[in-house]
C-alpha cells in the first residue's frame, strides 16, 4: 500500500468516526466536545492522534512559539480542524490551508459538526495534494 493510499484510508476513517459521532449526537454541542470525542474515538482505534498542538511558526528569521494550535494532528500526517457553527466561512478553509503550507503537509480536513447533516460540513483541503497522482 502506498503512503497516499495510508492518507486516504487514514481520512476515510476520520470522516467515518466524525459522521457516527454526529449521527448519534447530533449537531449543537460545543466544538470542544466534539474534539474531545472524535480524539478519544481515533485514540480507542489504535490512531496515533494529538490535540491542541502548538505549532511554532519561523518567519524570516523570527521564531513565533506557539503560534496557532492545531485541533487534532493525526499520524503527524493529517490537519483536522473542527467547527461548530451553522455555517463555515472561506476564512476557515483558508486557515486548514495556512497550517499545512506552515506545516508541510498535503491535506486536511475542516469538519463542521454544526451543520443538519454531516457530509455538508466536511472539506478536504489540500496543499499540492493529488490523491490520484502516483510517483
Amino acid at each position: 500500500m502506498s503512503r497516499d493510499d495510508d492518507l486516504e484510508a487514514l481520512v476515510s476513517h476520520v470522516i467515518d468516526i466524525g459522521f457516527k459521532l454526529h449521527q448519534q449526537l447530533g449537531p449543537g454541542l460545543l466544538e470542544a466536545a466534539y474534539e474531545l470525542i472524535l480524539f478519544e474515538k481515533l485514540r480507542q482505534s489504535g490512531i496515533e492522534v494529538a490535540r491542541q498542538v502548538p505549532i511554532d511558526v519561523r518567519y524570516d528569521g523570527i521564531l513565533i512559539e506557539n503560534a496557532f494550535k492545531v485541533d487534532l494532528l493525526i499520524g503527524n500526517r493529517l490537519v483536522v480542524e473542527l467547527k461548530s457553527v451553522e455555517r463555515t466561512n472561506p476564512v476557515h478553509s483558508k486557515q486548514v490551508l495556512t497550517y499545512l503550507r506552515l506545516m508541510n503537509l498535503p491535506l486536511g480536513l475542516l469538519m463542521n459538526f454544526g451543520q443538519a447533516l454531516f457530509k455538508d460540513g466536511v472539506k478536504r483541503i489540500t496543499n499540492g495534494y493529488d490523491a490520484g497522482a502516483r510517483s
